[in-house]
């Protein structure tokens, strides 16, 4: 008997403007029994957001609800660290549920996967910006050649491919932009991604962390040996891959677990993955509403994640209030983490690092 994929809409909530639009009805004709109810907004369902009784059915609702909208906002956002740009989002929302992601912080009491379905408008939207910006003048650790845009900021763009062709319109997309390439993270390995021929265009990020430990916070997601089974597979595809060691969460045996990891990941890269293979290491960021909203689905995984002994408050730029490693200890162990994965992957450049 087979899974029930991790999007299985029985319930879609759409914008009145999705009827119109042909991905729009590209999706809808996908799942035709599911009841669909329109809203004024994709942001306001209060049904959705605004319920605490939804965290009962957190896993649920993000199998079972699909929302559609129209991005309204197209601008591209200075980034520096993944990406020289953070690109307008074709998604929000993710069908994963990795209980240190920010983005519930913002929703409320669920998070399902929100798509949008103007996508030929956020393309056009980043190749005029590319045009306008020209050849990249200066080499900068995100990339040497190429503007960098990350299309996938609050979401999963492998998930999102399993029910629409927004995805496979990106990575067409990049083939055509002679100075930028397209970027995502990602914790689900979907093979159908293999054949979009992205002509190294398109940089796929897998995320990685110790098994055991993606094993309590990594939720419904792809297992870590899987992802890294498929990285040669991605290469070969034409995709650049890199790693992204993200979140790295301190805990009394992580030392023996990361050094494992590199091993790992070190055994089964082919010459071809090992030569363009490089990361970015991120350190765990948690905050206190988001842990409240864990403890009504996932208490167990809060053990590893809140550690008030060990983290202290710090405003991020958002200007949000979170929970981040002490500085003085969190320098010691980005460090040593640094100096394992030097000693396991030389090869390895470290693109950013915090």
């Amino acid at each position: 008997m087979n899974a029930r994929p991790l999007i299985d809409p029985q319930l879609i909530y759409l914008e009145p403007e999705v009827r119109q639009r042909r991905r729009g009805q590209d999706i809808l004709a996908r799942f035709p029994e599911a009841r669909q109810v329109e809203v004024e907004s994709h942001w306001r369902i209060p049904d959705l957001f605004n319920d605490p009784s939804s965290l009962d059915a957190w896993l649920r609702i993000k199998r079972d609800v699909l929302v559609l909208g129209v991005k309204k906002t197209l601008t591209m956002r200075p980034n520096g660290r993944s990406a020289d740009f953070i690109a307008p989002s074709s998604s929000n929302g993710c069908a994963m549920a990795c209980s240190y992601c920010y983005v519930p912080r913002r929703k409320g009491y669920a998070n399902p996967v929100s798509l949008f379905v103007n996508l030929d408008e956020i393309a056009d939207a980043i190749r005029r910006h590319a045009l306008k910006l020209g050849r990249k003048g200066e080499a900068n650790s995100i990339d040497p050649v190429d503007w960098v845009y990350d299309l996938g900021e609050n979401g999963d763009l492998s998930v999102d491919a399993t029910v629409s062709d927004n995805v496979r319109d990106l990575v067409a997309a990049f083939r055509s932009m002679p100075n930028a390439k397209g970027s995502f993270a990602t914790k689900y390995v979907n093979r159908d991604l293999l054949g979009y021929d992205p002509q190294r265009r398109t940089r796929i990020r897998f995320s990685l962390m110790p098994p055991a430990m993606a094993k309590l916070v990594d939720v419904r997601t792809s297992p870590i040996g899987e992802r890294i089974a498929a990285i040669n597979d991605f290469v070969a595809a034409g995709y650049e891959v890199h790693a992204n060691f993200s979140p790295v969460i301190v805990h009394e045996n992580w030392e023996a677990e990361w050094k494992a990891l590199f091993r790992e990941i070190d055994d089964q890269l082919s010459p071809a993955a090992r030569a363009q293979f490089k990361c970015e290491v991120i350190m765990l960021t948690h905050n206190a509403g988001l842990h409240e909203i864990n403890m009504g689905w996932h208490p167990k995984g809060e053990a590893a994640l809140w550690r008030p002994d060990l983290q202290e408050e710090k405003i991020s730029e958002s200007g949000m209030v979170n929970l981040r490693y002490r500085a003085a200890w969190k320098r010691q162990w980005l460090g040593r983490l640094r100096q394992w994965l030097e000693e396991a992957m030389p090869y390895c450049e470290v693109r950013y690092a915090f």
